[in-house]
């Protein structure tokens, strides 16, 4: 006999066959989708399972995260008192966009300082089991009491287990040790040590400043705990940030944003686990950057106020001067009366000096901030050249006239000139410190944080449901995935059109025969030899149907054959050989046939256990001739057959199956009985079946469906034909029932009935 390969041309019906397939996967079959879920419904639902447990497990150990949040309204610049009772203030008035305002919020300026007055660059926390320990230690909390201690779970004391607070308002260390860990371990009743590198730093005792000097470090380590409740030997990360990781740490947790475009209203926001001090955060930020607001409105006034406070005292010793000297001239030469010509002179002379001399005081203020090309300074300097050739010719006015009114009149205007500075400078001084102890700043609270009553994180509903979602999808890929992998055969065609062999019958699976497996596995009641077969339970099983099929194909098998013995084998263990044998047994019994099962599985066989037998006094007895054929053989009356189990299973089955008294035993039954079916071990697995199939006419091999790759079979086939075996066909066994590659219809049987020699 040949074997075939599967480049054997196919014959015209085949080739009718193949193409009537092929145009068929070319369109998407919704069914053949369906059948892969369904046929991977346990794998979808245990990943779902799993994955929405992982969600769930996430949703309620995560630590809760609170949301503190504040209002600020940030207003147009209006004018202030100042600005109203002086137009020089108005000068200096700029509008500064939100977005402005919300980077001078993020300032080091502002940050830093929250972050010192807060001691928010000194982390002290427990240290809490890992994974479950924060969540199981606010639930014995709860349990507890809110203010005492939990007892330590499983003896772990140096963990945090509920009720265990501490606060540090000091802790300096080197450069070297900020950022890093530190250990501090509470060793009784308001008493602590500090580890690092787990070396014992330094202890100390709670309200009280513990200072240390350590060898080969600058600066000293200070640290003041000003509450310590734990039990002794209860643990406490401690971290000291550097002032910029503080900062960058504070900057993550803090959303600053624009409640609606154009509103001026910014909604500062920190995200914390713990409420009360998201709280007082984003109060401290709020406060710290209004204080700055209002004090950035008023440093313009303070600094004009400092100019004029400097003017005033020399204006005033000026004016005393100028004063002094008009009355010492007057008491020499006596009384003299200015004409009205010469006193519109002094009058404009006086407002003249007086405007050039505000001009000029501007002038100094301008300087304060802009250099000598700026537009501002060059305009007042052309406004200060215009006043003084006023001046100058109202001083040529006066040098014609006699020398007495001249120095009457020199002398009139400088008192003149300095009292009228000296009473607008003090007027202005004065509104100017009005207008300071008024300042209002642009920006306003609106609204202070409260501490939250939910947490915003983590949202429970939303990560269940993601996790189911994503549970689902992930085994739905995976059962797609599985199927494209899976190199395995599934359809009893691809057996037909790769390797030349015909399938005689296709066994769908039956849930039936899976509750008569559980029944095996357990205890029978004593006395109890009733087999349990799905032929004899369940006789309109869809299996059973497929084995009667299988019966009147066998009947044309057997037309040529020299015996009328037939093996049943399988590429591997657990293809279901055992179940098609014993279950074809009872249907070709129920034909009226005389029938004969043998266990020939002399390494593994256990067709005694659903006929309800015992292994003992069988063939490998039988073949020792330790026994004869009548004791060896046990009848099934229930089932109408005859059954010869395994025996004791010896330790060399290969060699007394090819012992010649196994020959003659088989030629012996095989003139007693209608047909004897061996049940053989698996191919691959031993070479005791091809040892049996050459005494047999027909051996069937058992496939079960998504169990075998296409490799594995060829390999088998051709090692039963290499072997001498005459190799019928296929028992295809194990379809899904839900599987829509098997409806019928779906393919078309073909069996060859020609012997294969």
């Amino acid at each position: 006999m040949t074997y075939p390969t599967p480049d054997t041309p196919p014959d015209s019906a085949r080739n009718r066959f193949d193409q009537f397939t092929d145009q068929n996967n070319d369109e998407i079959d919704l069914g053949e989708l369906l059948s892969i879920l369904m046929d991977n419904k346990k794998v979808i639902i245990i990943i779902t399972f799993i994955i929405t447990f992982m969600g769930i497990a996430t949703a309620l150990l995560s630590t809760p995260v609170y949301r503190a949040d504040s209002l600020l309204q940030i207003r147009e610049n209006t004018p202030s008192i100042s600005d109203q009772l002086d137009s020089l203030t108005s000068f200096f008035d700029t509008k500064t966009p939100v977005q402005a305002e919300i980077e001078l919020i993020k300032s080091r300026a502002i940050l830093g300082k929250a972050i010192r007055n807060l001691h928010l660059d000194i982390i002290a926390t427990p240290k809490f089991f890992p994974v479950i320990g924060k969540t199981a230690a606010k639930w014995l909390q709860r349990l507890n009491g809110s203010d005492a201690l939990s007892p330590p779970l499983l003896g772990l004391t140096s963990f945090a287990w509920g009720g265990e607070l501490i606060q540090v308002d000091t802790l300096d260390v080197p450069d070297e040790w900020q950022n890093e860990t530190i250990t501090l371990q509470a060793t009784g009743k308001n008493h602590y040590q500090l580890i690092y590198d787990e070396e014992i730093i330094l202890e100390g005792k709670v309200g009280e400043l513990a200072v240390k000097q350590i060898e080969g470090y600058q600066q000293p380590v200070r640290l003041f705990v000003a509450q310590l409740e734990a039990r002794p030997g209860a643990r406490f990360t401690l971290i000291r940030y550097s002032p910029a990781k503080a900062i960058e740490e504070l900057k993550m947790v803090l959303s600053i944003a624009e409640a609606g475009k154009g509103t001026g209203i910014l909604e500062l926001a920190i995200e914390s686990d713990d409420r009360k001090k998201a709280v007082q955060i984003v109060n401290e930020i709020a406060n710290i950057y209004l204080q700055q607001n209002v004090e950035q409105k008023s440093a313009e006034s303070q600094k004009t106020l400092e100019f004029l406070e400097k003017q005033l005292p020399e204006l005033k010793e000026q004016l005393e001067t100028a004063t002094n000297t008009l009355n010492s001239y007057r008491i020499r030469k006596g009384s003299i009366n200015l004409d009205l010509e010469t006193q519109n002179i002094l009058t404009s002379t006086v407002e003249l000096n007086t405007q050039i001399t505000l001009l000029q005081q501007k002038r100094d203020e301008l300087r304060q901030k802009f250099t000598e090309s700026h537009p501002s300074i060059i305009a007042i300097d052309k406004q200060i050249s215009r006043l003084q050739a006023q001046i100058n010719a109202f001083d040529r006015k006066i040098s014609i006239l006699p020398e007495t009114q001249q120095i009457i009149l020199r002398l009139s205007r400088d008192v003149e000139v300095n009292a009228e500075l000296y009473t607008t400078l003090l007027n202005h001084a004065q509104t100017i410190r009005v207008a300071k102890a008024g300042t209002v700043g642009n920006v306003r609270i609106v609204d202070y944080a409260m501490p939250p009553d939910l947490p915003v994180k983590p949202k429970k509903m939303l990560i269940t449901g993601v996790a189911l979602m994503a549970g689902l999808m992930l085994g739905i890929i995976t059962a797609f995935a599985r199927r494209s992998l899976n190199r395995s055969v599934e359809d009893p065609n691809i057996i037909e059109k790769s390797l030349d062999t015909p399938v005689y019958a296709a066994i769908q699976y039956s849930k039936y025969q899976k509750l008569i497996e559980k029944k095996l596995k357990g205890k029978s009641a004593p006395g109890d030899h009733h087999p349990v077969l799905l032929a004899l339970e369940n006789k309109e099983d869809l299996a059973i149907e497929s084995l009667r099929s299988l019966r009147t194909t066998l009947h044309f098998a057997f037309l040529e054959a020299h015996n009328n013995i037939i093996m049943i084998t399988g590429p591997s263990p657990g293809v279901g050989k055992t179940f098609v044998s014993t279950n074809l047994a009872v249907v070709m019994a129920d034909a009226g046939k005389k029938i004969l099962l043998i266990d020939g599985d002399l390494r593994r066989g256990v067709i005694h256990k659903p006929l309800r037998q015992h292994r003992e006094q069988g063939l490998s007895e039988l073949i020792s001739q330790e026994i004869d054929l009548h004791d060896a053989i046990k009848p099934i009356p229930q089932a109408n057959i005859d059954f010869i189990a395994t025996g004791e299973i010896p330790p060399n089955p290969s060699e007394l199956l090819l012992h010649e008294r196994f020959e003659q035993l088989l030629e012996t039954v095989s003139k007693q009985y209608d047909l004897v079916i061996i049940d053989s071990p698996p191919i691959l697995a031993a070479t005791d079946a091809a040892i049996i199939g050459r005494l047999t006419s027909v051996t069937l091999m058992v496939v079960k469906s998504g169990s075998h790759p296409l490799r594995e079979l060829e390999q088998s086939m051709k090692k039963l034909v290499q072997a001498g075996v005459n190799l019928k066909g296929v028992i295809f066994n194990g379809i899904p029932e839900a599987s829509s590659r098997y409806r019928y219809g779906q393919y078309v049987y073909q069996y060859d009935y020609r012997n294969r020699k």
